[in-house]
């Protein structure tokens, strides 16, 4: 049986850490809009505060999240225990995009180590904190992070990045509005 927590505890926040890989799901407003869920890693999460949570963006062949944010900000951030004792965790809440380039990336970015590609800083604001069994969870063993995006980011250089995501960032899948700064 699940339960909902009304904040994120040291407990809660322990095991959070612990984690390799999370995942984002959001959605436009359209009904006939695609859903989207991306899987994130690289140590790119961050607990800000007892209801806070933010993660670094990195540059993708899309950018559905940052698009579906700035429609509507609806998201739910979800980890799966692939190791240890079964379980899932999820804070859904309302999620505010602060790109490259921003004052607000400029005063996130502290909290973070900085990876090559990084596009946007994202900050959700948790309204629902809760578990679940993850009893069908599968147990994997974690190797290590791929190092893929920061190579061809750092390959790429700052103007490259740039120009890809001007060319793949622009806007989503469903034709909303996507990365903007650069």
């Amino acid at each position: 049986m699940g339960k909902v927590y009304d904040a994120i505890d040291d407990k809660i926040r322990q095991w959070v850490e612990h984690q390799k890989l999370f995942f984002v799901a959001t959605a436009p407003l359209s009904g006939d809009g695609l859903v989207n869920c991306s899987p994130k890693g690289m140590d790119s999460f961050r607990i800000l505060g007892p209801t806070t949570v933010a993660y670094l963006d990195l540059t993708g062949s899309g950018v559905e999240t940052i698009a579906h944010l700035k429609e509507n900000g609806r998201i739910v951030v979800m980890f799966c225990a692939f190791d240890g004792g079964p379980k899932i965790m999820r804070f859904h809440g309302k999620g505010v995009v602060h790109e490259l380039g921003s004052e607000g990336y400029a005063a996130l970015l502290p909290q973070f180590e900085e990876i090559a590609g990084a596009r946007s800083i994202i900050v959700v604001e948790v309204s629902r904190i809760s578990d679940s069994c993850g009893w069908g969870v599968p147990l994997y063993d974690y190797k290590e992070d791929r190092q893929t995006l920061r190579i061809a980011s750092e390959k790429e250089g700052p103007d490259g990045m740039i120009a890809y995501r001007e060319k793949n960032n622009r806007q989503s899948l469903d034709g909303l509005i996507g990365f903007q700064s650069d």
